[in-house]
């Protein structure tokens, strides 16, 4: 039996200078999170523009766990999985 779907997620600010360089960053980890057969969103704050929250999401911990060691530009960290509770 699966374990369930199980994400991740990381709460970044950056100045406006380093706001194009996040979003390339955030690109590239889409893609390989994409590649991982993974999902991988970023949202950004409507009333403080800068401030960005990150998630990684799978169909289970070790699959996101394995995607989380694998990327290069990681945002997220690795030490906190989240697993989804069945309500």
């Amino acid at each position: 039996m699966s374990e369930g779907r199980a994400l991740a997620m990381q709460r970044t600010v950056v100045t406006p200078a380093e706001r194009e360089r996040f979003l390339e960053r955030a690109r590239t980890l889409r893609d390989h999170f994409a590649g991982s057969r993974c999902r991988y969103w970023v949202f950004e704050e409507m009333e403080l523009p800068g401030a960005f929250i990150a998630f990684a999401e799978a169909s289970d911990p070790a699959m996101l766990a394995d995607a989380l060691a694998g990327a290069t530009e990681l945002i997220v960290d690795p030490a906190r999985i989240y697993r989804e509770v069945q309500l």
